[in-house]
């Protein structure tokens, strides 16, 4: 028994026999073992590193890991106790939910159970909780709606998710874009040029594309874009809807101008195209070798075009080469604060054109990086006062109707505001409809202070109860006088939202700012310097 060993078994007091060569076999799987440990460290370390890295953009079950960060490296097990229904509840009594759950943006407390309301559309899309990532903000002026934008945009910054704000018309979003590191591009009279034919340079990089059916795909699409901005701009000009010939005359324009949109041609290039009268538009004018025809038949369209040239009203605004492109994967706010607020039209027609670059940028993208294999960036669309464009022309409702629809597809999260449903009542009736939908088929909404009158349909798509509309009501109360200073404090519904998802009860939220909010959210700013 000289190859035998026989160690004991301390469980069973009995004696265990291993041969010499399971010994040795035993000792070969562990060396094993080992090598392959060996070999998997490399990777093991850097998972460890990807995944440190990663968590350094939010929190994980530990706290920050980062720099100052204060995480925990031991979690002590809780104390656990076990009781009764009856007993438990008087050691804790408050044990009741808040009925949401803590994903999101933390926005404040829930106006009832004080405890944390956390939401945004990109986060809640995300976990599947809504079923596309948008949000509508209705209230009226002064009771925190941009606040709640600016909270969504800080924080959704630091997540990954890069904040685009198309139109800032007071301004109130540049200040807090330009502390995220973001772009700033001015666009007013005097201040930037902006090519309405233009879409950005990173267009230009779709003719690129791999897959000829991709390519052809992403080519077609711009093009819609572009042909969709010039028809309602012009209308917006005209002051009415166009004609179908004198739709083809713009689109039959761009395409013998541009095919390809690596190109884009100029104002003063397709007013210069049409008055020279191509075969290509005699075709679809239907006026063959009739000049006269000709020339009735597309004067408004160069009439329209004219006007936003230098010789029109607006000087060089959309007549020279757009001064400052868009930054892929950098958050970006278009300030056109000095765009005049009693031009209607300009205004609508600087919005329109700026939402278009905006999200031709981001659909652009996407393509790209489709066509070279890599992940796609996740965006924030806000669109403000949104009752500016849609008043200005029939064309531009169904222009923001179809870039809201096509977001979800692209990865981009949207967020329109605008103070009333009154705001979407719109000289069709049609037209009144296609607006509402923009609220109605928002994921989500939040709700403001509102007078009854000023609800529209809102009773019927959300189901609002009594309590709720006389919730609303209450919120649009005036700010009380302090009897000492002589100075109206906030209002009383200053930053209460009632937050809808559908059909369902809605959930009453106070927005809470954080001292180093305030300064950026503060949309009275230029009152300050009165003296």
């Amino acid at each position: 028994m000289a190859d035998r060993q026989t160690p004991p078994d301390t469980l069973t007091g009995t004696a265990l026999t291993l041969s010499k060569k399971d010994l040795a076999r035993l000792k070969r799987e562990d060396a094993k073992r080992q090598r392959a440990a060996a070999r998997d460290r490399p990777k093991t370390t850097q998972r460890w590193r990807e995944a440190r890295e990663a968590s350094r953009h939010r929190p994980g079950p530990r706290g920050w890991n980062r720099t100052g960060g204060g995480p925990v490296d031991v979690i002590e097990a809780p104390f656990e106790l076990q009781g009764t229904t009856v007993q438990v509840c008087g050691f804790y009594p408050f044990s009741a939910g808040a009925g949401l759950p803590v994903i999101g943006a933390p926005l404040g407390y829930h106006l009832r159970r004080r405890s944390l309301v956390c939401a945004d559309p990109v986060s809640w899309f995300r976990a599947g909780i809504i079923s596309n990532p948008s949000a509508f903000i209705l209230g009226q002026p002064g009771l925190g709606k941009t606040s709640m934008v600016h909270r969504w945009i800080t924080v959704l910054a630091d997540w990954g998710v890069i904040p685009m704000v198309l139109a800032d018309t007071r301004p109130d979003y540049v200040h807090t874009i330009a502390d995220l590191g973001g772009q700033v591009i001015k666009f007013s009279p005097g201040q930037g040029h902006i090519n309405p034919m233009d879409l950005g340079p990173i267009v230009g990089q779709l003719a690129g594309i791999q897959d000829a059916k991709e390519r052809g795909k992403a080519l077609e699409e711009m093009a819609s874009r572009r042909r969709s901005l010039i028809a309602g701009v012009v209308g917006m000009m005209l002051g009415r809807e166009l004609a179908p010939h004198e739709r083809s005359v713009i689109a039959t324009s761009l395409s013998d101008l541009d095919p390809e949109l690596t190109t884009p041609p100029l104002l003063g290039e397709v007013i210069a195209h049409i008055s020279a009268r191509p075969q290509t538009l005699r075709a679809v004018t239907l006026t063959n070798d009739n000049d006269t025809e000709y020339d009735l038949r597309v004067r408004e369209v160069l009439d329209a075009l004219i006007s936003l040239g230098p010789s029109g009203m607006y000087g060089t605004m959309f007549s020279e080469p757009t001064s400052e492109h868009i930054e892929v994967g950098r958050p970006a706010v278009f300030d056109i604060s000095g765009v005049n607020e009693n031009d209607h039209v300009l205004m609508a027609a600087v919005q329109s054109l700026c939402w278009n670059l905006g999200s031709a940028t981001v659909s652009a993208e996407a393509y790209l990086a489709a066509d070279e294999g890599r992940r796609r960036k996740t965006y924030l669309l806000v669109m403000d006062e949104l009752w500016r464009i849609l008043r200005a022309s029939a064309d531009m409702v169904h222009f923001i109707d179809s870039i809201t629809r096509l977001n979800r597809g692209r990865m981009m999260a949207q967020v329109m505001v605008t103070h009333t449903m009154n705001d979407l009542k719109l000289a069709e009736p049609h037209l009144t409809a296609t607006a509402w939908g923009f609220v109605e088929r928002s994921a989500m909404v939040f709700l403001g202070g509102l007078a009854e009158g000023e609800m529209g349909n809102l009773r019927e798509v959300f189901n609002l109860s009594r309590a709720e509309v006389s919730q609303l009501s209450d919120w649009i109360a005036e700010a009380p006088v302090d009897q000492w200073t002589g100075r109206a404090g906030l209002r009383p519904g200053a930053g209460n939202f009632l937050l809808k998802t559908g059909k369902e009860a809605g959930v009453p939220l106070h927005v809470q700012l954080t001292d180093l909010e305030i300064d950026n959210t503060n949309t009275n700013r230029d009152w300050d310097m009165v003296q």
